[in-house]
């Protein structure tokens, strides 16, 4: 019988999640390949930016409409904004609106690059996280920083493993394996994962969670990629439980040498029969 694995609940902002994948809800071919790509997923939490939603109705809203019933966290994103005054007054509108008191803070400091201004990003979370909200920033993969948003109420921190919407995967593993061994709040990797693989290699190095978009969305496939991604994520996160065995310079058999057929036992004697 096949053994079967179940990775522990993500416990955050006070909800307990079994799903590790965050899924974006932006450039999806249609709001019913977002819908499958959800179901194959099996994300428990989304995001969409604040400005993109009608806060006067956004049950009517062409994503969120199909989406009331599911018991979903919602993390609307502050994406858009540039300054920490920005941000603060995004996630206010948004928890005024009924989407709760989740918020990703996107601050983008370069229209180019699309990184996070490490300054506005960590003056907005000390703001919201006074202010009673489960506050997520998105930053770079910058060890002191992500320490510094944690101590300023972060409920997690979620550096991007490349720019956003790149694709390029874990360009700086070091620095990220940093932000997890010295972190106290669980480390969501955000943006710049191109691939399962991707995802299953910021897991094993001991992520708490993936949150991807623009790879699913702009896949061929958006919804076989949605499952190979919540499969990869799986995966990953079992590999860090499990621990992998250490790298080594040069190679060691797998069979124990003591037991090996290649040795012969000292007290065999052939006797003289000629073989």
């Amino acid at each position: 019988m096949k053994a079967s694995y179940e990775t522990a609940a993500l416990r955050l902002g006070g909800k307990e999640l079994r799903s590790r994948f965050f899924l974006g809800t932006g450039r999806f071919p249609s709001p019913a390949v977002m819908q499958l790509a959800l179901d194959a997923s099996g994300a428990e939490v989304i995001t969409f930016a604040v400005r993109r939603v009608d806060l006067e109705s956004y049950e009517d809203d062409s994503i969120l409409q199909h989406l009331g019933e599911r018991g979903l966290t919602y993390l609307p994103n502050t994406s858009g904004a540039s300054t920490a005054e920005e941000a603060v007054r995004i996630a206010r509108l948004a928890r005024a609106a009924g989407l709760g008191n989740w918020i990703k803070i996107e601050i983008s400091g370069s229209p180019v690059t699309l990184l996070p201004d490490p300054i506005e990003t960590l003056k907005a979370t000390d703001i919201l996280a006074n202010e009673g909200f489960v506050v997520l920033p998105y930053t770079s993969d910058d060890p002191i920083l992500c320490k510094r948003l944690e101590e300023a109420g972060a409920a997690a921190v979620m550096p991007g493993a490349s720019p956003i919407g790149t694709g390029l995967g874990l360009l700086n593993p070091y620095y990220l394996g940093l932000i997890m061994e010295g972190a106290k709040v669980p480390v969501i990797i955000d943006a710049g994962i191109g691939s399962p693989k991707d995802a299953a290699e910021a897991m094993e190095l001991g992520a708490a969670a993936i949150l991807a978009n623009t790879p699913i969305a702009k896949a061929k496939d958006p919804v076989k990629m949605a499952q190979a991604f919540a499969m990869a994520i799986e995966a990953g996160r079992l590999a860090s439980e499990a621990g992998r065995v250490p790298k080594k310079r040069y190679a060691s058999a797998s069979s124990d040498p003591a037991g090996s057929l290649f040795l012969q036992p000292a007290s065999v004697s052939h006797g003289g029969e000629g073989y």
